[in-house]
């Protein structure tokens, strides 16, 4: 299963749409600890409305928490950063592939991307006016690239 990793996401808004995503999508999201709100947040459910009860959640206390329990291929792993000079649509996404997705106001930490600057990925901008997305729309932007070989239509 395709899962999306959110690493110490901010706005609950954010998370809660990105959830309603997993769900539509059957896609687990994974939790990076820390968050820059709680679980709870009426914010972050209103976002999901009422399909957050329906997400498969997995939550991290960090980030080596994560890749020590989870133990993550390279070929899993897909860190979108807005820098990255490798587009997203460029690579070919397993059926279990992590993408990684950092905050939303600095991304992914650089003691994330350091040792994986070879998994970075990123959304092609064409105006010079906008360096990225919405984290919620990156996320499902991203996620159904990773799925086009396993969708019909």
């Amino acid at each position: 299963m395709t899962s999306i990793v959110l690493v110490h996401p901010e706005i609950p808004h954010n998370t809660g749409a990105v959830g309603r995503t997993c769900v539509a999508l059957d896609l687990e999201l994974v939790l990076i600890h820390p968050l820059g709100f709680q679980i709870t947040d009426k914010h972050l459910k209103r976002s999901g409305l009422d399909y957050w009860q329906h997400v498969r959640l997995a939550e991290f206390s960090s980030w080596d928490a994560f890749m020590d329990e989870r133990s993550p291929r390279d070929d899993q792993l897909f860190l979108f950063e807005e820098y990255a000079p490798r587009s997203f649509y460029e690579p070919d996404y397993p059926a279990d592939a992590y993408l990684v997705f950092g905050r939303e106001t600095k991304g992914l930490p650089p003691e994330i991307t350091a040792p994986l600057k070879h998994r970075m990925v990123s959304l092609p901008m064409r105006s010079p006016h906008i360096r990225s997305l919405n984290l919620s729309n990156t996320v499902a932007v991203a996620a159904y690239q990773a799925l086009r070989g396993q969708l019909g239509g």
